[in-house]
């Protein structure tokens, strides 16, 4: 009887979720993450992911919010619209049946993910071997780029304003492209380094070319790669200066383990979360408030600029649509942003046996155990975060359990140890009712990161329940 009754009171938190699926909801994971891999093996870049997001959603529907304006239609419950910022932000919308000034239901995510981006003067020769600079974007392990396979991404925009689309690395007969380290047998010293150290943001260059251009006598190699650069693209060395270039792990993304149950793939913080968040958004049917699904850019370096989430893209959206709706005035405006709940669909850390001491084991994610809601972040002392209410966690505990979704609760780390923030704190400033909530990450911001299925579909499930109840 003891064992019995010991059985039956288990943690929740030691029951796999995927003990609790049927058979037909263990396929739709499969599938869903099958889904999953596709949308990030295709989408590595901000301006890649804005454009799948169109295609999709024109596909279900949506039509542009300026094409709406300028035919003056009026927009009505159900219709679908969506909006873009400079190609690297994007905000979809569907009309709930209650006016925007009650409050939307809104899920943001951010697009942008760790990776090499180019300087703009970055092709150079040094020892018969041509490199281009490079500048790293966010918070990496510097060393844990080096010696792996790499895939050329963005976009070079001419003077006369033709825009070239590159993409170098990605099909198994393109060439790719590596930051070279130190052989072993050469490292003492290097080996010595702090972990920090050991490769510097400045030696973080790609070699990309070794073949001298014939009959040129300096810089052979690099007029090599130009000339090569010029035949297939028209790209000059001056046409560098107006491109956005990244270096990006090279390769899809795969299903992981024996059991295929996780996904290793590159950026999957956090486009996890864009495309769980994306996907509710397109399955959303009937909802009171007026569901927003907003992919932003620029979070992993402080959310700044014109596409980040400090911008004022999703403020001026939101009252075009509103003036659109007939819902004129600034008050109403304030109105909306202050009634709206917002799920700031970001990742956690998971937990990771092998480095248990860094989490609080009590207070931690764990792969397969649900999506997650955070209700702070910031580092140490709370520092740069949004605390959400008690009353707003309870309403989501309300809608999740009615909707059979399965979550745990986490923080990122051990207090005092470190932290992260996400762009909660900064929808949170308009007085709106915000909290993280997502998909725990195992190898965070490494060039490969790992994710469960079993918690991608349960936050596709927690999403797509908040924009129909909230």
């Amino acid at each position: 009887m003891a064992d019995k009754k010991s059985k039956k009171n288990k943690d929740e938190k030691d029951i796999h979720v995927w003990n609790t699926y049927t058979t037909a909801e263990k396929k739709r994971a499969h599938a869903l993450a099958d889904d999953y891999r596709n949308f990030i093996s295709k989408c590595k870049t901000e301006r890649e992911s804005v454009s799948e997001t169109i295609r999709m959603a024109k596909a279900a529907g949506y039509i542009e919010l300026s094409e709406a304006i300028r035919k003056k239609k009026k927009l009505k419950t159900g219709d679908k619209v969506y909006a873009v910022g400079m190609k690297k932000t994007v905000a979809l919308f569907q009309i709930g049946e209650r006016p925007c000034e009650d409050g939307l239901a809104i899920l943001g995510a951010h697009i942008d993910t760790c990776k090499l981006d180019l300087k703009q003067n970055p092709l150079y020769e040094e020892g018969n071997m041509a490199y281009l600079d490079t500048h790293y974007y966010g918070g990496i392990k510097k060393y844990q780029w080096v010696a792996l396979p790499l895939a050329l991404h963005g976009v070079v925009v001419k003077k006369d304003g033709t825009t070239l689309d590159i993409t170098v690395g990605e099909d198994e007969k393109d060439p790719v492209f590596c930051v070279t380290d130190l052989l072993i047998h050469l490292a003492q010293e290097q080996m010595e380094k702090k972990a920090a150290k050991v490769i510097e943001g400045e030696k973080l260059d790609i070699l990309v070319g070794s073949l001298p251009l014939p009959d040129e006598d300096k810089n052979a190699v690099k007029s090599g790669v130009l000339a090569i650069l010029n035949t297939k693209y028209g790209i000059t060395n001056d046409d560098f200066v107006s491109a956005e270039l990244t270096l990006v792990p090279a390769g899809c993304a795969r299903a992981m383990g024996f059991d295929r149950s996780m996904t290793l793939g590159y950026g999957q913080d956090d486009r996890v979360c864009a495309f769980t968040s994306l996907r509710a958004m397109l399955e959303t049917k009937k909802t009171r408030r007026t569901a927003c699904c907003l992919l932003v850019d620029k979070e992993e370096i402080g959310s700044v600029g014109a596409t980040g989430m400090q911008s004022r893209f999703f403020e001026n959206t939101l009252a075009e649509l509103m003036e659109t709706l007939g819902e004129k005035g600034e008050l109403r405006l304030r109105r909306a942003l202050a009634n709206s709940k917002m799920l700031s669909s970001d990742v956690s850390s998971g937990f990771d046996p092998l480095y248990a001491s860094a989490f609080d084991k009590k207070n931690v994610a764990y792969l397969g155990g649900g999506m997650v809601f955070n209700k702070f972040t910031g580092s140490r002392g709370k520092s740069g975060s949004n605390d959400a209410n008690a009353e707003y966690i309870a309403e989501l505990r309300k809608i999740m359990d009615k909707h059979k979704v399965r979550f745990q609760t986490a923080e990122l780390g051990r207090v005092d140890l470190g932290g992260g923030g996400t762009i909660a704190y900064i929808m949170s400033l308009y007085g709106m009712q915000v909290i993280d909530c997502g998909v725990p990450v195992l190898s965070m911001h490494a060039p490969w990161e790992v994710t469960s299925i079993v918690d991608l579909y349960e936050a596709t499930k927690g999403y797509l329940a908040f924009l129909t109840e909230a």
